[in-house]
Parts: C-alpha cells; sequence; structure tokens
C-alpha cells in the first residue's frame, strides 16, 4: 500500500480514536467535582463548518488583542480576543488541513492539494502561495525569513518569506502505515528540529537544511502494520538545549538538543501532544491517563485516571493549572502538583462542574456514552493567552474560558 493512501486510510482509526480510543470499553462516565473553582465563559463565537467530518487539528492562533480562526472550507475570520466581535471576515478557495500560524507578519497554513498560502493578517488578503509535493496537515512555521512546512509524504520544505519560492527540502520515506496526523517543525536557534513518522527525530540548519543528527526515539516492533506504528505526532517541545519529543506506541524521550542523544526515555503511547512546565512534563496518553513526568529524568510525579478512553487533546498550561479537552466536548482543569481535577466546562455551555452527571452526546439520553459520538470532539489542544483558554471544536465553536477568581 502507497504510504500516502495508507496514511488518508488511517484517517478512519484517528476518526474513530477522536470518539472512542477503545473499540471495546466506552469512555469513562464524568461524575461531579466537589469544591470546584467555578469556570466562566467569556464568550463564543462560530466560524464556519469547523472541521466537520474531517480529522483536522485546526486552532485558533492568538495574538495580544487580536485572534484568527478558520474552518475546513476556508472561511477566515479575524476577532478581538476581549469580546469576540468580528473584525473582518474572507472565504479562501482552499480546503484547509493545516492550522493558521501567524509569524514574521503573515498568516500561515496549509491545504489538502499541497499549498502553502500566505496571508495578510490586517484583511486576509493573499501575499503568496507556493505547491509541495503533498497535504499540509501541521502548521507552517518561520523564522529569519524562511518558512517551514511539513507534508504528510515525509518531506519538509523550506520557502522564502518574501514570495514562497523553495530554498531547499528535506525528505524521508514515510512507513507503509502511518497515524492521520503530523507533527510541527520547531525552529531554535537556526535549528529546526522535525518528529518524523518512523519514530525519529531530526534537527537540521534553517538556512540550508543540512542534516545535523537523526536519533531514533522509538523502533518499530510486533507482527502486523498496525503495531509497527511509532509516529511522533505530538510536536516536539525545545526548552533551552533540551527537546522533549513522544511517540504513538512507543516513549516519551528527553533528547539533547545540540548532540541528539537520548537523556531519558518512558515507555509511553502519546499522539496529542506536550507541555512543558520548569519543572515537569506534561502528556496525555493513547488512553486517557494524564501524567507528570520529572522534566530531567523523567520520573512518574502522579498520573490522573479519571478521563479514561475520553480521547483527550494534548495539554496546555494556562493560570497555575493544566487543561486538556475530551471527545464530548469538556474541558478539564488539573492542579499541576498533584493531577486533581478542580474545574470543568463544556465547549457552548459554560461551567460543567456540578452537572456531569447529566453528560448526553448526539442522540443519546442520559448517560448515554455511545462510543461513536464525533459531535463535539475537541480534536486539538486549547491555546491558553494570559488567562484566557480558547478552546475550538469540531462544531466550528470557539469558546473562551476563564477561571473565576475566589
Amino acid at each position: 500500500m502507497r504510504p500516502l493512501l495508507a496514511s488518508l486510510l488511517l484517517a478512519f482509526l484517528l476518526g474513530a480514536c477522536a470518539s472512542s480510543p477503545s473499540p471495546v470499553k466506552p469512555p469513562l462516565a464524568l461524575t461531579p467535582l466537589s469544591e470546584a473553582v467555578p469556570v466562566e465563559e467569556r464568550w463564543q463565537l462560530q466560524v464556519g463548518e469547523g472541521v466537520a467530518e474531517l480529522y483536522l487539528r485546526l486552532r485558533p492562533v492568538i495574538r495580544g488583542e487580536q485572534g484568527f480562526a478558520i474552518d475546513h472550507r476556508g472561511y477566515l475570520v479575524a476577532f478581538d480576543t476581549r469580546n469576540g466581535e468580528q473584525r473582518w471576515e474572507r472565504s479562501l478557495d482552499a480546503e484547509v488541513a493545516g492550522a493558521l500560524n501567524l509569524s514574521e507578519g503573515l498568516l500561515l497554513l496549509g491545504t489538502s492539494s499541497g499549498r502553502v498560502l500566505a496571508l495578510d493578517p490586517a484583511d486576509g488578503k493573499l501575499k503568496w502561495e507556493a505547491q509541495v509535493s503533498s497535504e499540509v496537515l501541521a502548521l507552517p512555521v518561520s523564522d529569519r525569513g524562511i518558512v517551514v512546512a511539513r507534508t504528510v509524504d515525509g518531506r519538509l520544505f523550506a520557502l522564502s518569506t518574501t514570495d514562497g519560492a523553495q530554498r531547499w527540502v528535506y525528505d524521508r520515506s514515510v512507513p507503509v502505515l502511518t497515524l492521520r496526523g503530523t507533527s510541527t517543525p520547531v525552529i531554535k536557534d537556526g535549528i529546526v528540529v522535525v518528529g518524523l513518522d518512523s519514530g525519529k527525530l531530526a534537527a537540521l540548519t534553517l538556512e540550508e537544511g543540512t542534516v545535523l543528527w537523526e536519533t531514533t526515539v522509538a523502533v518499530p516492533s510486533g507482527r502486523s502494520e498496525l503495531d509497527r506504528i511509532v509516529d511522533i505526532d505530538a510536536d516536539p517541545v525545545v526548552v533551552g538545549e533540551l527537546v522533549y519529543v513522544a511517540t504513538y506506541q512507543g516513549r516519551v524521550a528527553c533528547v539533547d538538543l545540540a548532540s541528539g542523544r537520548l537523556l531519558w526515555v518512558r515507555d509511553m503511547s502519546v499522539h496529542s501532544g506536550i507541555a512543558v512546565d520548569p519543572y515537569r512534563v506534561f502528556v496525555s496518553d493513547a488512553e486517557g491517563r494524564v501524567w507528570a513526568l520529572d522534566r530531567y529524568n523523567g520520573a512518574v510525579l502522579w498520573k490522573q485516571e479519571s478521563l479514561l478512553r475520553r480521547a483527550l487533546t494534548g495539554p496546555t498550561l494556562v493560570s497555575g493549572h493544566l487543561v486538556v479537552g475530551d471527545f464530548n466536548g469538556f474541558v478539564h482543569w488539573l492542579r499541576r502538583d498533584s493531577g486533581q481535577m478542580v474545574a470543568r466546562a463544556r465547549v457552548g455551555e459554560g461551567d460543567a462542574a456540578s452537572r456531569a452527571g447529566e453528560e448526553r452526546v448526539e442522540g443519546g439520553g442520559k448517560e448515554a456514552l455511545t462510543p461513536y459520538s464525533r459531535e463535539r470532539n475537541i480534536l486539538v489542544a486549547p491555546v491558553a493567552a494570559g488567562e484566557d483558554l480558547f478552546v475550538y471544536d469540531r462544531r466550528g465553536i470557539l469558546s473562551v474560558f476563564r477561571l473565576a477568581q475566589k
């Protein structure tokens, strides 16, 4: 099977994961929180059709008092982050696949047809576009006048921020079967760090694309192609001279940026994301456990298991807490030091800590947690800006939450 077709077929599996990560056991039902911190839903905004039935990790981009969001059909809106009031809108001729990014004065995004678009953030008008080799699921990133875009066929393209002209291409083969998704490259001090579908992490020079090192984080094992999937779909996080990375059916690891040497590893299956604070690495694994690991040795500090099989997003740090979203539109706040659940809200409905027992899914009654619900999926980690948390669900509803002050 061709790698690209295999990747697209496996979208069915991850689409199911977004609704039910287990074909046997249903998601764990939520229970009301005692002594919960109240959550304020400050405002909400409907952004076109959202991602509809597609598995796309579209998320808003926030810069000060201005934010931008887009749906899968290319409906782009700029809004005031303080109140959600629309500043302008534009309909692009694009089937959007990759999330928005705002960098070096450009709004960047990728499409399912392999185009990288650079827009003017003042009005959304196209400044340039570049054709690359295949679909661009990860958001493009830029620094020092160079845009770096990752494609699903294993290539990394460097483009000029001026006109989109190609600077260099890095190419690595894709396994026969891969997850539906690619991790976003990270640029640090002229070095591009990228996670690959083979379970390898690579570092290249930004200017020329010269490979500095490639390190195997996880080795494929098992008899079937499904068993051998070790994609790095969670975006690597670079802190100082350390890189934190996670693979599906593999490991969470800390890697030395200068040499690519593995400093510590812990066996774990992760595809949704990583967050790092001064002391801890936070991950939500493929089964819905939330973990806190010691940044410097990988030791387990705590584990939260009350959200099992709820298809959690990657974690986000905000207001001294750790936050994850789930398959049924709920957002959960945890204490960083202990993992204790302290608050809960639902996209479009506000505070939900005391009424979780009334949880419903599309077409279901009370406690009807069918494993196949898709309508309310939160597919991507919430975006933090100051004390506000921006959460975008499958339907295109953008909700902004803030913990109430005690």
